[in-house]
């Protein structure tokens, strides 16, 4: 059975768009990272809240306090699908950059995704 894709829209058909299990796990991840805690009605520590660090300095402080709050945010609420190997925070400029590498635990197959973040002032 196909599951939504994220962000929610219309297929060519006009019909719901929907995805395979692998970009829908990546959708996930996306929707963990950038979901602020609180944000969920009904799971108030659902998400990492990247998006709050707009208005901070990026600085590579900023990048290993990041680390563990990604990691322990899948964790906590994707571990039932995934099992994290490798969370990298880099500050790139002007935005912050997270790699994840993870493994699916229903086949074991090892993925890597990126995801960037807009960053504050130097």
């Amino acid at each position: 059975m196909p599951d939504l894709d994220f962000p929610y829209h219309f297929s060519g058909l006009g019909r719901t768009a929907t995805t395979d299990r692998d970009d829908h796990i990546r959708d996930l991840i996306q929707q963990v990272l950038f979901t602020a805690p609180g944000e969920r009605v009904m799971r108030p520590d659902f998400g990492a809240g990247l998006l709050s660090l707009v208005f901070e300095p990026n600085s590579t402080t900023l990048a290993a306090a990041t680390q563990m709050l990604v990691q322990s945010a899948l964790q906590l609420n994707l571990s039932h699908l995934i099992a994290v190997h490798s969370v990298d925070v880099r500050n790139d400029d002007a935005a912050l950059r997270v790699d994840v590498t993870y493994s699916v635990l229903l086949d074991r197959t090892t993925h890597s995704a990126s995801f960037t973040a807009p960053g504050g002032a130097p």
